[in-house]
């Protein structure tokens, strides 16, 4: 068993509140969050899979966990990626539970990460970028994982994005942090026509040394892309071509890696 527990601390590093258990521990925190404010994550045991919700109105993450994990609790600019509900008020429901072996083995999308931030953490999927637009929030890589499909406007929640400044070698990698199998990637280009531009090719690069090549078309619905089946830790998203067109501005509203932990 793993002995789990989580903690509010402030930023002087007082602790607002905190709870402990084995395999399972919930948390209310009756406190308004303020500027500084984080949530700690500590386990007995490293390498582990977690189910994590570090609020309630952010719903629960499926994490691979290599060691103690600090949440920055979001303020100012950096909020407004993030549903307005998130993080509001003056009670919060936090829980982390030990994942079933089910849950471990089942086939999903293994890139979704809500509670993915915006620095490198033991806590993964974990989407980062060579380049995110203006360095603001809204256009961080790890936009593209948190779940919200979303594409047809861009900017504040619930159409922040990848965007790429218009950089032509801009590049995505979603770290697991362990070996998975995938054969199958969705992605939902930004659909905001005419302000967006779109990409008619792209490149899967993997952990593997492996690449593939696959062309997109303008759209709004997801981009199936199937590949023989890979072992790896990484994917990266890259050699981005856009299409002919008068907007300067393609960019990436989620992507999407289904498969097994391997």
């Amino acid at each position: 068993m793993a002995t789990l527990s989580l903690k509010v601390i402030d930023r002087n590093e007082n602790t607002i509140c905190v709870a402990s258990g084995e395999d399972f521990v919930d948390l209310v925190c009756m406190h308004t969050y303020e500027e500084g404010d984080r949530i700690s994550l500590e386990t007995s045991e490293k390498n582990i899979y977690l189910n994590w919700q570090v609020d309630d109105a952010l719903g629960a993450a499926f994490v691979y966990v290599t060691d103690n994990v600090s949440y920055q609790i979001p303020f100012g600019e950096k909020r407004i990626s993030y549903s307005p509900k998130v993080f509001s008020g003056d009670r919060h429901y936090l829980y982390v539970q030990v994942a079933r072996p089910d849950e471990v083995e089942a086939y999903r999308n293994l890139a979704l990460n809500p509670a993915d931030q915006h620095c490198q953490v033991p806590c993964f999927p974990h989407a980062s970028a060579n380049v995110e637009t203006r360095g603001e929030s809204v256009f961080a890589a790890k936009n593209a994982i948190d779940g919200v499909r979303a594409n047809l406007s861009h900017g504040q929640w619930p159409y922040e994005s990848w965007g790429i400044n218009r950089q032509e070698d801009a590049v995505m990698r979603v770290d697991f942090g362990r070996r998975i199998r995938t054969g199958k990637v969705v992605l939902y280009t930004r659909a905001d026509f005419p302000h967006d531009n779109w990409w008619v090719q792209v490149t899967l690069r993997f952990s593997d040394g492996s690449s593939q090549d696959f062309a997109l078309e303008k759209s709004r619905v997801g981009h199936v892309l199937t590949f023989p089946e890979r072992e790896i830790t990484w994917i990266e998203l890259g050699n981005l071509i856009k299409a002919d067109d008068p907007s300067p501005f393609p960019a990436l509203s989620q992507m999407e890696v289904y498969g097994r932990n391997a």
